[in-house]
């Protein structure tokens, strides 16, 4: 079998084996230094655009590079998992929490099913090195992304996908193995500006650039000092992440609820309204939240996010 034809045949074998695994969409790209994403980042970190996330500034070529994270890299193998939920929260009269934290912490999740694809690839084509990541390193995962055809970045800085919007994680792994790349595609965003017209705190400035520091899901998760008084009023609610951008965006129509399990939300959360968020107690609080991101902010975190949020 010639180079090329074994190159495609184990990108066909690892990408069957992603689908069965419950990923979404599987695409791969060469393992290379990101030179068009250069100059954003750096344009961005200098423009204070990431607030408080020190870490943001921290291995700048390896965010660039993966063979700086994997020696010997040949491929990006990146993947998608719907989060997209049954029931959205968000449109109850209560605070709000990204839906993305509904169930269990999609680290975790994902990480489990990134490690089991490892495994089958070693089984089935041979020694394979490489490292699994989940919003865990320093991986320009959208660029990545598009770079392996999954979809397109829109305005609002997020990965597109046609058939499935943008309520989706991502993941990868880089590896050591030489696979048929995927074509990007291209961006089908147009004219649209919903996005960028609906954030309440303007946290979008142009197209595909968020200023971090402005955005609510950085206000409510990475921030640790208290939240500027300039966003009194604007928080409309959301107490942990946002789906503002996400919510209006014409192509998250075609989002279908997901099928994994771990994602459900705990049986209470949909039952908290505004008295019993502003009551929350920290036991309630361990309970509800046990396994999902939302610990990321503590208990006390929350409540400042609470008492922020009631600010009219």
């Amino acid at each position: 079998m010639n180079t090329t034809s074994q190159k495609e045949k184990n990108a066909a074998l690892i990408k069957a084996e992603a689908k069965r695994l419950g990923f979404s969409e599987c695409g791969i790209a060469k393992a290379r230094f990101l030179e068009e994403e250069a100059d954003f980042l750096e344009d961005w970190l200098k423009k204070g655009m990431h607030g408080k996330m020190g870490y943001m500034a921290n291995h700048f070529d390896k965010r660039l590079d993966p063979t700086k994270l994997v020696e010997g890299a040949k491929s990006v193998v990146m993947l998608s998992y719907n989060y997209f939920p049954e029931t959205d929260f968000a449109s109850n009269e209560t605070y709000k929490v990204a839906k993305y934290a509904y169930g269990e912490d999609y680290h975790y999740v994902i990480k489990r099913k990134l490690k089991d694809l490892v495994k089958f690839i070693q089984s089935h084509i041979g020694e394979v090195d490489g490292r699994v990541f989940v919003d865990s390193a320093p991986v320009m995962e959208r660029a990545w992304a598009k770079q392996a055809g999954l979809g397109w970045v829109g305005k609002h800085s997020l990965l597109l996908n046609r058939k499935m919007g943008s309520f989706f994680f991502l993941a990868e792994l880089i590896i050591d193995l030489e696979l048929q790349e995927d074509p990007p595609i291209k961006d089908y965003c147009g004219t649209c500006t919903r996005c960028i017209d609906a954030c309440p705190t303007e946290a979008i400035p142009q197209k595909g650039v968020v200023d971090g520091s402005k955005c609510i899901s950085y206000l409510t998760i990475e921030l640790k000092d208290q939240i500027p008084e300039e966003f009194s009023g604007k928080m409309q609610d959301w107490i942990f992440g946002c789906d503002i951008c996400q919510d209006v965006c014409p192509w998250n129509r075609f989002s279908t609820p997901h099928q994994e399990d771990n994602f459900l939300p705990h049986e209470n959360l949909g039952d908290l309204k505004k008295k019993d968020w502003e009551e929350l107690t920290e036991d309630v609080f361990k309970e509800i939240f046990k396994k999902s991101a939302v610990k990321r902010t503590k208990f006390e975190g929350l409540n400042r996010n609470i008492l922020f949020a009631k600010k009219r």
